[in-house]
């Protein structure tokens, strides 16, 4: 009798401490972390974790990594092996990259940072790529999760990704492709509608280009001894830390219409969206010459075709492509000396007449949050560091 009663507290002893330990392991794989971005899930990578997903792609399918592009996320890592890199316009008039590799993966890439809606667009050109990326705003996930594509955030395979040391976040947070992929899927994969080959007759030397979004600038400046154009970006070379100095042999500075999505940030900025379905002016830069082109995309699944003035084919240096995305230099956002657009919600300033005199009256958008904007002494609307405008009336 008094020999079952043992067993009986013995087993209920037990039971306890296990109910107790799967309380504790549960309790700590729940805990969560800060968001990143304000767009990013709410899962991020684990230290110490070294579980490898197995890599499954489709076959030729390309990896397209959004980068991080302000001051705090340089010197990038991982960018010299894409085989393009796109460049857009970003809230607040900034700039971020989306670099596409097909023939060879870097050990690493990054900073990784958020999706935004055109990216979707943009990758339609793919069969199925593989997107990495660190979030994106909540409402975008549905649409995000509907695409042709393979999503995968650190909510989704978190051990692909891990934090660098040496920076804030969220400007620390890399990928390895190869926990997304198991090779390269090869040239193939690279659906873009680029022509490569012989550079075409015709064209104008051309020594500098630059590009310019309201807080963020882009210049290419053409290395014979590089065979390329050597890439700054917001006056400062841009260097990787695995690699070097950029210097792409073909640049593409695509001009599209940019408006404003449904989307915005968690300050109220509207999220731009870039359109690349359709058609327009372009300029090619290659062998230190520039060449006016044509650009067509038929649908979203199409690639984009580079045609030359009289409508022949435009080919493409071999190498690495860096294409820019930016608003036609007619439109009204860019100043007409060719200077920095406004940004959205700061018109250029027209005269007015008015009694007693003819100044000048601009209407401006919100005051830069972070407090970097400074107004200018005549009243004009003026950039500020985070892409807004401030205007000191008299």
């Amino acid at each position: 009798m008094r020999h079952g009663a043992r067993t009986r507290r013995a087993a209920l002893t037990a039971a306890l401490i296990a109910a107790t330990a799967a309380a504790s392991l549960t309790a700590g794989c729940t805990r969560q972390r800060p968001a990143d971005d304000a767009r990013a899930p709410a899962r991020t990578p684990t230290p110490g974790v070294t579980v490898t997903p197995t890599p499954t792609p489709v076959a030729g399918s390309p990896l397209a990594v959004k980068i991080d592009n302000v001051s705090a996320a340089r010197p990038q890592t991982g960018l010299g092996a894409a085989d393009v890199v796109y460049a857009e316009q970003v809230e607040g008039g900034l700039s971020r990259l989306m670099a596409v590799y097909a023939t060879r993966l870097p050990k690493s890439v990054g900073p990784v940072r958020s999706a935004r809606e055109s990216d979707l667009e943009l990758l339609r050109q793919f069969h199925e790529p593989t997107l990495a990326y660190s979030g994106a705003q909540r409402k975008l996930l549905p649409l995000i999760g509907r695409a042709p594509l393979r999503a995968e955030s650190p909510d989704d395979t978190a051990s692909a990704y891990y934090r660098g040391a040496g920076r804030a976040a969220p400007h620390n947070l890399y990928l390895r492709p190869a926990r997304l992929l198991s090779s390269a899927p090869g040239r193939t994969a690279l659906t873009t509608g680029f022509r490569y080959g012989p550079a075409p007759s015709g064209g104008s030397p051309a020594t500098t280009r630059t590009v310019r979004y309201p807080a963020a600038r882009f210049a290419f400046t053409w290395s014979g001894a590089r065979g390329g154009w050597l890439v700054a970006m917001d006056g400062t070379p841009a260097t990787t830390t695995d690699g070097g100095r950029l210097a792409p042999p073909t640049v593409v500075v695509q001009y599209v219409r940019v408006r404003s999505s449904k989307y915005h940030d968690v300050l109220g900025n509207h999220t731009p969206y870039t359109e690349t379905v359709g058609s327009g002016r372009a300029e090619v830069l290659r062998d230190g010459r520039s060449y006016a082109a044509r650009w067509s995309r038929p649908g979203a699944t199409d690639g984009t075709e580079f045609t030359t003035a009289d409508g022949g084919p435009l080919n493409f240096a071999d190498g690495q492509v860096w294409v820019v995305f930016a608003p036609p230099p007619a439109d009204r956002s860019v100043s007409p000396a060719g200077g920095p657009a406004a940004p959205p919600g700061c018109a250029v300033p027209r005269r007015r007449p008015r009694p007693g005199g003819s100044g000048r009256r601009t209407r401006s958008a919100p005051r830069c949050s972070a407090g970097r904007g400074r107004p200018g002494s005549s009243g004009r609307c003026v950039r500020s560091a985070c892409g807004g405008c401030a205007v000191r009336r008299r």
